[in-house]
């Protein structure tokens, strides 16, 4: 299984989704009224396609979408809906950089509109997480929200693959386009709704994981305008002065290789306290293999270039004392433009429109007190509390693919997902209260691949204080 899982913040693999134009559509499509006048704003590139099925069960098979996107980010079992006709709307806009080559283009800031034939007015805007290519929610958000009625939207975010931190000019560049390219879409897909079904949506709501949950911080603070709410998993956070990756990456990729080969307990409390949980040991040996090395020196690379000189992305899994090595690297003491960098893209907690965060107390890469605990901080003290609600999942982790081969001490995070984002539909269309912020047991569940129940109205029990 291991070798089957990809990584939520750092690899997209680089295989071709065949993509399907105008005529050639499925054959036995019904509907698609009004296909001819799509026409995506900004796009130098689309095509349109009328399919049967606009579910992972449907586009695998038309070659409309492709696995090795979202590969890793469910656990088995986990119950999609299929059969949803619709239409779906490939393309990408203006770019230089050219590390998407989805639908046979070597072309950046890609996306794809869902267009189903039931449309219930309303909006869904994602992120790819990590550095992975616009069909990376398709199965974990595109599937589920289609079913309900949803027009669904994602972006590559501008720029793919473990040396995305080469398209831009200055160190930051990179992440930030992702801000143009998720505003960029979400302009351009209430357009397009609008052309398709003869009217504007009524509702447009932001999501995502990982990155794609930062990229839901970030438009909820930054246009809350375009949005009417949002649900954020375990979004990754920026902040110029920590904690952010590199405040505690650097320590366990010091730490971690000697508590493995020693047990050294100064090494794992180094670890503890770097921010990795307590009890979450067991994820550390597949984390160092897989993330915490290629997360730390792609990041530290986009943000500060100068620190390993003339060399891209550092050395591979260097051991301490190593020239420019990255389990060396120390944020705190680095020039005042690295934390610029930072700066530029890092969150604020004012966010201006309801949002769901939800976090696992077991991520191992995202840990959850020097992220979503410091964002809820943060949240309070811009003075929206109250616009704010945040789940812990108990024994949740980074991606829910790595639930198959620890079913006995972890808890898929997708089945809250959901409970989560009607949570958030209800708050803002019924003004229908959530309950407050709190923890989610992993205890109890007979299904937990499928079934969640979000805290009851009033409880606010574990870990995290009431909003």
């Amino acid at each position: 299984m291991r070798g089957r899982i990809v990584l939520a913040i750092v690899v997209a693999a680089p295989l071709m989704v065949t993509g399907t134009a105008v005529g050639s559509t499925a054959a036995d499509a019904v509907g698609c009224d009004g296909i001819d006048r799509i026409d995506v704003p900004g796009a130098v590139q689309q095509k349109q396609a009328c399919l049967d099925d606009l579910t992972t069960a449907g586009t695998t098979t038309s070659g409309h979408t492709n696995q090795s996107d979202w590969s890793g980010l469910h656990a088995s079992g986990t119950e999609n809906p299929t059969g949803v006709p619709g239409v779906q709307v490939d393309g990408y806009f203006p770019d230089e950089s050219t590390g998407n080559t989805n639908n046979g283009w070597a072309h950046d800031s890609q996306f794809v509109i869902r267009l189903p034939e039931e449309w219930n007015g309303k909006v869904v805007i994602t992120g790819a997480p990590g550095v992975r290519r616009q069909y990376a929610n398709d199965y974990i958000i595109s599937d589920w929200v289609l079913a309900q009625g949803y027009a669904f939207a994602s972006t590559d975010k501008g720029n793919t693959g473990v040396t995305f931190y080469e398209d831009g000019a200055r160190p930051g560049d990179a992440v930030a386009e992702w801000h143009h390219r998720v505003t960029q879409l979400t302009r351009a897909t209430k357009r397009v709704a609008r052309q398709y079904y003869g009217d504007r949506p009524h509702r447009t709501y932001m999501t995502g994981i990982s990155n794609g949950g930062y990229l839901t911080r970030w438009a909820l603070e930054k246009h809350p305008e375009l949005y009417d709410g949002g649900v954020d998993w375990e979004g990754t956070l920026f902040t110029a002065d920590g904690p952010n990756l590199f405040t505690y990456l650097p320590a366990a990729l010091r730490n971690y290789p000697n508590y493995r080969a020693t047990g050294d307990e100064d090494a794992h409390q180094a670890m503890i306290d770097a921010g990795f949980e307590p009890g979450s040991e067991f994820l550390w040996d597949y984390h160092y293999a897989y993330y915490w090395d290629l997360t730390q020196r792609v990041y530290r690379e986009e943000f500060d270039p100068d620190y390993d000189g003339a060399l891209q992305a550092g050395i591979p899994f260097c051991q301490p004392g190593t020239p420019n090595c990255d389990a060396d690297y120390d944020y705190a003491s680095r020039p005042e433009s690295v934390h610029d960098a930072v700066g530029r893209v890092s969150n604020t907690g004012d966010i201006g429109k309801p949002m769901i965060t939800l976090h696992g107390t077991l991520d191992a890469l995202l840990p959850i007190r020097t992220d979503s605990d410091v964002y809820r901080d943060m949240v309070r003290r811009s003075g929206e509390a109250r616009q704010h609600r945040y789940y812990v999942v108990e024994d949740g982790t980074h991606v829910d693919g790595l639930y198959d081969e620890y079913p006995d001490r972890l808890r898929p995070i997708l089945p809250c997902y959901r409970e989560a984002f009607d949570a958030m539909v209800s708050w803002v269309e019924d003004r229908d209260r959530p309950a407050r912020s709190g923890t989610i047991p992993n205890a109890d569940v007979e299904d937990p691949v499928n079934e969640c129940a979000l805290p009851s109205p009033g409880s606010g029990r574990g870990r995290v204080p009431h909003s």
